[in-house]
C-alpha cells in the first residue's frame, strides 16, 4: 500500500464515520430506518473523496470540508434510491434495495429525506463562499435530474447516438463529480483558473467512470459488482456498449439480437444476457469501451498537469488511476 492509498483510506474512514453517525434520530421508524440502511452499504465514497482531495489541492484543510463531503455522499445516495425505483433494481451493493426491502412509497420518502439532510450537512460548512458552494450543489442536483430524465427517455427511443449518450452521462454522472470537486476547491480557497481545471478534470473522470459502469454491468463478477449482471440489458438501457455495437456491427444475426433489446424494451433471460455479452466480446465492443475509459482518464490527468507540482496534485493523479483500475 503506497502513501496515497493510505491517505485515501484514512480520509475515507473519517467520511464513513461522519456519514454513519450523521442520522441520530430513530422515529418515525419508517423514515429513519431506511435512511440508516441506505447509508450502511459503504462504497468507495468517490464523490466525498474527490471533494476532500480537491480542497487540499487548493491549499485547504480537509477538516473544513468534511460537512460538505458528507453532503455529497447523502445526495449521491438519494439519487441511487430513486434510480433503483425507476430501474426496478432488486440489489444494490449486495443488499436489497430500499423499495425491495420496504416499498416504493417508503423509498421515495427516504430519497427525499436524504436530499434535505444533504443540505443540512452542506450548510454546516464554515466558508465565506457558502453562497457559491450552495449554488454549485443545487445546480449539480438539477444536472443529475436532467441526466436521469434523458436516460429514461432513451429507453423508449429507437435511435440514440453516442453524442446523445455522452450528453446524458455528462449530466447524470459526471456533473455530480464536478460539483463535488468544485465545492472542494471553493472551500480550499482556489481561484477561478483552478476551478476551471478541476471542472475539466472531474468531468472527464466522470465520463470514464460511467462508461466503466456500463462495462461492469455486463462483464463484472456479480458478487463483486453487488447487483445482478445484465441489469442494463434487462431494462433496455442505451449504454455505451449497445449504442457502439449498433453503430458498428453489420452481421445480421448479431444485429437481430441487439435490436431485440430495443424492440422488446429489454431482455430478461440469462441466456439472452450471455449471448449479448458474447457479441460484445467477439466484435471488439468491450475493447472499444476499455479504450474510451482510458482515453477520458488520461484526458482528466492532462488537465491536472497544468497545476503546479505538489503532493496534493499527485494524490488526485493516484485517484484517477485507482478509478481506472477498479473492479466494481
Amino acid at each position: 500500500m503506497n502513501k496515497y492509498e493510505e491517505r485515501y483510506n484514512s480520509l475515507k474512514a473519517r467520511v464513513d464515520e461522519k456519514v454513519n453517525t450523521f442520522i441520530t434520530k430513530s422515529l418515525p421508524e419508517t423514515f429513519y430506518s431506511p435512511l440508516k440502511y441506505a447509508l450502511s452499504g459503504g462504497g468507495k465514497r468517490i464523490r466525498p473523496m474527490i471533494l476532500l482531495f480537491s480542497c487540499e489541492a487548493a491549499g485547504g484543510d480537509f477538516t473544513s470540508a468534511l460537512d460538505a463531503a458528507v453532503a455529497v455522499e447523502l445526495l449521491h445516495n438519494f439519487t441511487l434510491i430513486h434510480d433503483d425505483i425507476m430501474d426496478n433494481a432488486d440489489k444494490r451493493r449486495n443488499i436489497d434495495t430500499i423499495h425491495k426491502k420496504w416499498d416504493n412509497n417508503i423509498a421515495i420518502l427516504a430519497g427525499d429525506g436524504l436530499n434535505a439532510l444533504a443540505y443540512r450537512s452542506l450548510l454546516k460548512t464554515n466558508s465565506p463562499r457558502i453562497e457559491e458552494i450552495t449554488k454549485v450543489f443545487t445546480e449539480g442536483i438539477i444536472e443529475v435530474c436532467e441526466g436521469q430524465s434523458y436516460d429514461k427517455e432513451f429507453e423508449s427511443r429507437k435511435n440514440v447516438s453516442i453524442e446523445d449518450y455522452m450528453l446524458m452521462i455528462n449530466k447524470k454522472t459526471a456533473q455530480l463529480l464536478v460539483a463535488s470537486a468544485v465545492i472542494g476547491v471553493l472551500i480550499g480557497g482556489g481561484d477561478k483558473e483552478m476551478i476551471k481545471t478541476i471542472e475539466k478534470y472531474s468531468e472527464n473522470l466522470g465520463l470514464a467512470f460511467q462508461i466503466q459502469d456500463d462495462l461492469f454491468d455486463i462483464m463484472a463478477d456479480e458478487r463483486t459488482f453487488g447487483k445482478k449482471i445484465g441489469g442494463d440489458i434487462r431494462e433496455g438501457k442505451k449504454t455505451y456498449l449497445l449504442i457502439k455495437a449498433l453503430e458498428t456491427i453489420n452481421d445480421p444475426s448479431d444485429r437481430a439480437v441487439l435490436e431485440s433489446i430495443i424492440q422488446n424494451q429489454g431482455l430478461n433471460k440469462d441466456e439472452e444476457i450471455l449471448k449479448v455479452k458474447h457479441i460484445y466480446e467477439k466484435t471488439g465492443i468491450v475493447k472499444s469501451a476499455l479504450s474510451e475509459i482510458e482515453r477520458y482518464t488520461l484526458k482528466a490527468d492532462e488537465y491536472l498537469n497544468t497545476l503546479p507540482d505538489s503532493e496534493e496534485k499527485r494524490q488526485l493523479q493516484w485517484f484517477s488511476g485507482m478509478l481506472l483500475n477498479r473492479s466494481y
